[in-house]
């Protein structure tokens, strides 16, 4: 009799554990989907879907300059792919690192290194950067990135 009481005792109390878990972790669940949704992205060179994983204003900052996207229309008109891959020899990039170095229930710091490579899969160049990931009005996009990519 005894045992029969115990087992819906333990998994009462594992699953009372286990939810405060999942939810402590949620924001940044949530902010690593939206860096995957990012990469996914701009590896399709789908200058839309990229786009549309930011909130704006968005804020880029790289090569000693901020860059300003007022709006998603705004985004799409001054990314190029085409021209970005002739500058650069880039084919896709990868996450190499992505580590959460700050979070609240509505904002996240991640501290990410990300590679760029060629079409062979030679890689070009590796990146430190931090991506600032914020939700307003329940959605989650990227706020800022500063980078030391070009």
């Amino acid at each position: 009799m005894m045992a029969r009481l115990a087992l819906p005792v333990l998994l009462v109390a594992a699953l009372s554990v286990a939810a405060p878990v999942r939810a402590q972790f949620a924001a940044e669940n949530a902010a690593m989907g939206v860096l995957d949704d990012f990469m996914t992205a701009f590896n399709a060179r789908d200058d839309e879907a990229m786009c549309g994983t930011f909130h704006f204003p968005h804020l880029r900052f790289a090569s000693g300059a901020v860059r300003s996207y007022e709006s998603h229309a705004d985004c799409v008109a001054q990314f190029d792919f085409t021209r970005f891959a002739e500058r650069t020899g880039w084919a896709r990039s990868d996450w190499d690192r992505r580590t959460v170095v700050q979070a609240s229930p509505d904002k996240v710091h991640v501290a990410v290194i990300f590679s760029r490579y060629e079409a062979d899969d030679q890689r070009l160049s590796q990146f430190d950067s931090l991506y600032i990931i914020t939700r307003v009005d329940g959605r989650w996009a990227i706020r800022s990135r500063s980078s030391f990519a070009p």
